[in-house]
């Protein structure tokens, strides 16, 4: 693929599989196109491992965050699970959200987590809103940790941002799916790997083993779920949806 932007006539002309289209350069289609291009450099120079949230890194692109902040808003879910820990920045997020809102626990799930996040997450102020579960997401016994602290009839929201591969994160969906309530999500991260084939630090089999794929997959094979962007409380943008994230077709919203 090629892009060639000319500022004097504002026009992009994109160039991919022998086609040639040239847009003008403020369109939504221009920016669709820059913002891919936008993405995947960032995701080659690790943009996103550059931010912290009150004091812990968060590594997620700041426009996933802002979009996850409106749904917990929104859903206002009784406890938030998310699998993947790292530095626990995206715990601290979550549980800050629970407390601003006044409502809601944060469960983070990891195979392990190092010693020195651990402390750092321990004698953080949020902390009393974080339960941490050490092990893998799949492991059933660590499933059933989890499981044990969703109280009945409680209303769950899912992000899945562990191990990546396709064969994982559909073994996440069907143990974690279920504890989330109609109206509820579950968000699979990082689906913009299928995208990333020839960028630094990609590999070539992401094409096929992704998040994408298995949130499609799921859907196709449970019809209670259903993908789709929450919507946007607020828009008067002439943008077109969800071009800048990660998470590509990720959310999935239960609706019975």
């Amino acid at each position: 693929m090629r892009y060639t932007v000319d500022l004097e006539h504002r026009a992009l002309r994109i160039e991919r599989d022998g086609q040639a289209e040239t847009v003008d350069l403020y369109s939504p289609q221009s920016f669709s196109a820059l913002s891919h291009l936008w993405l995947t450099v960032g995701w080659a120079l690790k943009y996103s491992y550059q931010f912290t949230w009150l004091g812990r890194p968060i590594i997620q692109l700041p426009e996933d965050m802002v979009r996850l902040q409106e749904l917990v808003y929104r859903v206002r879910p009784d406890v938030i699970i998310e699998t993947g820990v790292a530095h626990g920045g995206n715990q601290v997020f979550l549980a800050s959200l629970c407390r601003l809102i006044g409502k809601g626990r944060v469960i983070g799930v990891d195979i392990e987590i190092r010693p020195h996040n651990r402390a750092a997450l321990e004698a953080h102020e949020l902390f009393p809103l974080i339960t941490l579960v050490e092990g893998s997401s799949t492991d059933p016994a660590v499933v059933d940790k989890v499981r044990v602290h969703v109280r009945p009839g409680e209303q769950a929201l899912v992000i899945l941002d562990s191990d990546h591969t396709k064969d994982h994160v559909l073994r996440e969906l069907e143990a974690y799916a279920p504890l989330v309530g109609v109206g509820s999500y579950v968000i699979v991260a990082d689906g913009l790997m299928e995208q990333l084939v020839g960028v630094p630090r990609a590999s070539a089999e992401w094409d096929r083993d992704n998040p994408r794929q298995a949130a499609a997959e799921f859907a196709a094979r449970h019809p209670e779920f259903q993908p789709a962007a929450p919507p946007r409380p607020f828009d008067e943008s002439l943008m077109p949806t969800d071009v800048a994230t990660y998470w590509p077709d990720g959310y999935l919203r239960r609706i019975r």
